[in-house]
């Protein structure tokens, strides 16, 4: 940041060179703000591919640089947002343009290049307010001291990378760049509020198969399906998922963390979030809400605010076919791509689907009462595209709980226990170069199992019979690869496991009857 005086053939030109930072997307991308204050007409102009929010800056920038006492020049101001060909987004960047004004109107003095960045919005009063994304900002941000309003103080402290000036208003940051006042004690993290704890899986009574599914899913990060009557507890083991993947390391927490923040959702006290997000849409949500994108701003939509986590659809088909088919893409890549005529923003997209939906409209068909005639049977099934269902590694018909397993007294296994298997397996997946079993390449996986011959007279009967075609036997090779981990194997699998694997890969038909796997 500097600022430099020079003459002019109209008398003196003055600029001032600041750095700052935005958001596109979930990205922070780094500003230098340049201002240019000289002879002529009295007038403001910004340059740099600014939104409405931004060009709008100029009755922010000058209302609150008045009310704090300061002049504001009767000159010509010209102010260039630089890389030019990024969009310019929110008013993020009113507090580096004030300071810019001043500076290149000689009322602060030059500040050493590469020390301070500014980043906030400006009230008419003066008042330095918060924004969103500040986070994804000071991931992007290399100087030394980066000014921010006192209110994401928490937020731009939690990297640790640069030293955070949290300030109230404008005035006082004035009267501290110039000596007159020591900078203020940036607020205290107000105390983390209780929390419940997480959803246990000991409270899931019966429910065999669903739980080993639901782990399964969690330890090799397959997409799961769950088809049954209403109460058979569809939503209630999907929404005790997230306990079973444990924390967040750093690196994803920064990056869920960055994601909220350019939503504008709160984060923790602490400043990151810690836990697998969880994101349970209502059905009724549109194609922008689920994927994401917008006009000018191309914020993240609930695929990438479950990112690192879980995206849970219940009541799957009654969500628009069109939203659920926009979905395939994000899924099999790990990122959306949003793009627009100005732009192009990709968005993490690396999450856990788990759908629920019942048999049938009605929801009857499970225990042989459904109502439902053939037409309405047929645009419900039609909601869930093949292509959509392909993506499923895990579906299963989940059962009303038996009365015996509701009234029993003992309760099942906890999170935590099976918690621990899940982490083991996750720890075996990334000694084999990836996140989870369900993201290795094919190659790899190649290389970490081998089929005895059991299993490969297993796989001859499905292919030959076609139910199971390329893409299927190998999703079902990484269910059953996820199988043998939980059972400490050592990547040899027989019969037993890739039968089990192929049932759990089950063709759900939405009539409510099941057929093998393809």
């Amino acid at each position: 940041m500097h600022s430099v005086t020079a003459p002019d053939g109209a008398g003196v030109r003055m600029l001032a060179s600041l750095s700052a930072a935005t958001v596109f997307g979930v990205s922070g991308h780094a500003v230098t703000v340049e201002v240019h204050v000289s002879a002529g007409l009295p007038g403001y102009t910004i340059v740099g591919l600014p939104d409405a929010s931004c060009r709008e800056s100029r009755d922010r920038v000058r209302a609150a640089i008045l009310s704090s006492g300061l002049t504001w020049p009767s000159q010509r101001v010209t102010v260039n947002l630089a890389p030019t060909n990024l969009p310019k987004l929110g008013a993020g960047l009113d507090l580096a343009m004030a300071m810019g004004v001043l500076i290149a109107s000689k009322q602060v003095d030059p500040l050493p290049p590469g020390r301070f960045a500014f980043l906030g919005e400006l009230g008419l009063d003066g008042t330095v307010r918060s924004v969103n994304g500040v986070l994804p900002m000071m991931v992007v941000t290399d100087a030394d001291e980066v000014v921010v309003p006192a209110v994401n103080a928490v937020e731009a402290d939690a990297l640790g990378r640069h030293r955070v000036r949290a300030i109230g208003d404008l005035a006082t940051l004035v009267r501290v760049l110039k000596g007159d006042e020591a900078w203020p004690t940036p607020p205290a993290a107000a105390p983390a509020p209780p929390t419940s704890p997480p959803l246990d899986l000991a409270d899931v009574r019966g429910q065999a198969m669903a739980r080993l599914a639901l782990e399964l899913s969690a330890a090799g990060g397959h997409h799961l399906l769950m088809v049954g009557a209403p109460g058979a507890g569809k939503t209630m083991i999907a929404e005790r998922l997230p306990s079973l993947l444990g924390a967040l390391d750093d690196d994803a927490s920064v990056r869920v963390s960055s994601v909220h923040s350019s939503a504008g959702l709160p984060l923790p006290s602490t400043g990151l979030i810690r836990r697998p997000p969880f994101r349970a849409p209502h059905h009724t949500s549109s194609m922008v809400s689920m994927i994401g994108g917008g006009t000018r701003q191309l914020r993240p939509g609930e695929v990438s605010l479950a990112s690192d986590g879980v995206l849970f659809l219940d009541e799957l088909g009654e969500f628009p076919a069109s939203v659920l088919d926009a979905l395939r893409q994000p899924l099999e890549e790990g990122v959306v791509r949003v793009s627009r005529a100005h732009a192009t923003a990709v968005l993490p997209a690396r999450t856990l689907l788990v759908g629920a939906m019942n048999p049938c409209p009605c929801g009857l068909a499970g225990v042989g009462q459904c109502r439902c005639s053939e037409a309405n049977l047929g645009r419900y099934a039609r909601r869930v595209s093949g292509p959509l269902l392909d993506r499923f590694d895990l579906r299963l018909r989940v059962q009303p709980t038996e009365r015996d397993d509701l009234l029993c007294a003992t309760p099942s296994e906890s999170s935590a226990s099976v918690a621990q298997r899940v982490a083991t397996v996750r720890r075996r997946a990334l000694e084999r170069g990836a996140p989870s079993n369900a993201a290795l390449s094919s190659a790899r996986l190649r290389e970490c199992i081998r089929l005895d011959q059991s299993a490969v007279r297993l796989v001859e009967r499905a292919v030959d019979a076609g139910q199971l075609s390329g893409r299927g036997l190998d999703r079902v090779r990484r269910v059953a690869l996820t199988l043998d981990d939980l059972r400490d194997g050592e990547g040899v699998l027989d019969a037993s496991v890739i039968g089990q694997a192929l049932a759990m890969r089950c063709q759900i038909d939405l009539t409510g009857r099941t057929e093998p796997a393809r």
